[in-house]
């Protein structure tokens, strides 16, 4: 199963939604670390871990920006299935992955 660890493989620190708004946008995550490594993953029949603790917080815009504009590009919305996701800091995250996501 391939990992990314948020905060080990790109912020602790996570931003807004554009590249333009700052560092460590949504935007920059999902086209450096996310897409990438989904379509990798989905090529090898694997799933994808997705490791949310160790980070200061994720603001809704880069949560939705990340993983909602994954589904968006891809014209998938039921990509969540495809995704491991570990989160005992904040485990309501993975609900509010989930909701951008499918688009509710």
């Amino acid at each position: 199963m391939m990992e990314i660890n948020i905060s080990k493989d790109f912020s602790k620190t996570p931003g807004g939604r554009f590249k333009n708004e700052g560092d460590f946008s949504g935007e920059e995550f999902r086209e450096k670390f996310l897409r990438k490594r989904y379509l990798e993953a989905k090529s090898n029949n694997e799933k994808i871990k997705i490791i949310l603790d160790g980070c200061f917080g994720y603001p809704s815009s880069f949560i939705d920006e990340s993983f909602g504009g994954l589904a968006r590009d891809l014209n998938d919305n039921k990509i969540f299935s495809d995704f491991v996701f570990i989160s005992d800091e904040q485990p309501g995250l993975i609900e509010d992955i989930k909701k951008c996501i499918k688009g509710k």
